[in-house]
């Protein structure tokens, strides 16, 4: 499969199943209402009772009055800022759960999509892969963060001893350590680029491998990067991909971006432009979940085999009673004997 038959696959059976879109649409809109009510109104009341002034927080002239005895607000106000956290807390557990759950779902609709594109889509189908999904999907996302905060980790040791050599360099010549100095720092920049770029590839593909093959979260993971090293096309057709989607929310936020200026105009003339983005994860999700099932799952990749295992053969040699014993077809009857033409006439 080349690129451009997945990407066009990918945008027709999305634009099938549009009500995905509308799903993810609805979502957002829940989680604003859901910040408003959770987070907002608490917030609100906690600026009055500090005594804030909400009309000139646009020049944080309170907010910085405010901080300047952090001491004292939390001794005073240490129910209320406790209340304020835990509507917070409460509100990102609510997000989140919700959002695996429509994630979930999507992926079991864009799965099924793959294997049938003459299947139609099912609200019923979707809750049903929707709690299905939910807790290996959950763990995966576990795995993954836990993958990326390791990353991260190895990025900044890498980064703190690159300073500590530029810094050593300082002292002895200040061009040397100018040329350190940027040499290290490409350095980082791309082995931080290709770090994250295959954690990325891989956490998506390993979403396909989770699906289809119903493996762990750590599983899943290592199979992906299995997967990715035995079919390298397929990490640069994610490259592809994230860029494309890169390149055209980068153009969709300029023009989007004046209109964030106005209050609350703004916010609905972008709201379409959230919508958009969505549209776009999805497709990704369907190019990858596509491409994953034509290599693996149809046999078109050469590592099926030592995954799922060789194809069962009859067995030739097998010596037990129930293959050697003769079927009833093949046991020879009593030998009829000619007949007798000799006799009396």
């Amino acid at each position: 499969m080349i690129y451009s038959d997945a990407i066009r696959d990918g945008f027709r059976l999305v634009n099938s199943r549009w009500q995905l879109i509308v799903v993810q649409t609805v979502m957002m809109l829940f989680n604003c209402i859901g910040f408003f009510i959770i987070v907002g109104i608490p917030l609100g009341v906690a600026f009055i009772i500090f005594g804030l002034d909400l009309t000139g927080l646009s020049q944080m002239n309170d907010v910085l009055a405010l901080l300047k005895n952090p001491a004292e607000i939390l001794s005073k106000y240490f129910g209320l800022i406790l209340m304020v956290v835990a509507c917070l807390l409460f509100y990102i557990l609510m997000v989140s759960t919700a959002g695996l759950y429509v994630f979930g779902g999507s992926v079991g609709v864009l799965g099924r999509a793959v294997q049938d594109p003459s299947q139609k889509f099912s609200m019923r189908d979707f809750f049903a892969d929707g709690r299905r999904l939910f807790f290996p999907m959950m763990w995966y996302s576990v795995v993954a963060g836990i993958v990326f905060l390791i990353i991260t980790f190895g990025l900044g040791i890498f980064g703190g001893g690159i300073a500590a050599i530029v810094s050593a360099a300082k002292g002895q010549d200040s061009t040397l350590a100018l040329f350190l100095g940027i040499f290290f720092s490409m350095v980082l920049a791309l082995t931080g680029l290709c770090l994250i770029l295959g954690a990325l590839a891989v956490t998506v593909y390993g979403i396909a491998v989770l699906y289809y093959r119903r493996d762990g979260a750590v599983r899943s993971f290592t199979s992906a990067l299995r997967f990715l090293r035995a079919h390298p096309q397929a990490f640069w057709l994610y490259v592809v991909l994230l860029s494309g989607y890169i390149m055209v929310s980068f153009l969709v936020m300029l023009i989007v971006y004046p209109f964030y200026l106005i209050p609350i105009l703004g916010t609905l003339i972008s709201f379409p432009f959230h919508i958009a983005q969505s549209y776009l994860g999805l497709i990704i999700l369907t190019v990858v979940l596509n491409y994953y099932y034509t290599l693996e799952m149809k046999g078109a990749g050469p590592g099926r085999e030592q995954e799922e295992g060789p194809a069962v053969m009859p067995d030739e040699g097998s010596m037990s009673p129930a293959d050697t014993s003769p079927s009833p077809a093949d046991t020879p009857g009593p030998v009829p004997h000619p007949k007798d033409d000799t006799g009396p006439n």
